[in-house]
């Protein structure tokens, strides 16, 4: 009677160097077979430079694979049918003058939008009317409206992005991070579909 492994596949794997990826770093495995850590270590596939920034790695193959090396053993799997490996290669850290660059060109990105919003809604001109509405008075620049609404729309960002430099304000995710997600699940769906088509070919 053959021994039963289940066998999950690992969403995405990152890799940081040209190496041998085992069972257990593709995969987690569950199994009363005494052959769980051979299993674990059992090789299956080296990452070469060949391979650029990502691989996707099939589960029929590896079934395959092992049933090659145990024939005495049953793969049952469960979830994802392919692993995403990312290959992270070491890069140089940014120059100061790069990372300062940027930084300029999105924040004066940022103002022009801001102001070019404001300026569209007429946003001067609803605080003088919502000045005289307050103290009957007219006023070009009603200065304790315009400062405590510039402060409330920086920590109102600060807020929505739902961190404070790199730490987090609580354990919920921003919109932002949860539109990276997405994305980021969009892009694996693509790459194991257009990774069949090519191996189907």
């Amino acid at each position: 009677m053959k021994e039963i492994v289940y066998l999950r596949m690992k969403k995405n794997v990152e890799q940081q160097k040209y190496e041998s990826l085992t069972l257990k770093d593709l995969a987690f495995i569950s199994t009363t077979s005494l052959q769980k850590e051979e299993l674990e270590k059992t090789p299956i596939y080296r990452v070469s430079k060949k391979d650029k920034n990502i691989v996707v790695i099939d589960s029929f193959l590896i079934i395959d694979h092992l049933n090659r090396l145990f024939p005495n053993i049953e793969i049952q799997l469960v979830g994802p049918p392919h692993t995403v490996v990312r290959i992270n290669r070491t890069k140089k850290n940014a120059s100061i003058l790069l990372v300062s660059a940027v930084w300029l060109l999105l924040f004066i990105g940022a103002a022009m939008t801001i102001m070019n919003f404001h300026y569209d809604v007429s946003m001067q001109e609803v605080q003088q009317k919502l000045h005289y509405i307050l103290t009957g008075k007219e006023e070009e620049f009603p200065l304790w409206i315009q400062i405590p609404y510039s402060l409330g729309l920086g920590l109102g960002m600060v807020l929505f992005f739902n961190h404070w430099f790199k730490k987090r304000i609580n354990e919920e995710p921003s919109p932002l991070e949860v539109e990276i997600f997405n994305y980021q699940q969009n892009l694996d769906q693509y790459l194991t579909h257009y990774e069949n088509r090519i191996n189907d070919k």
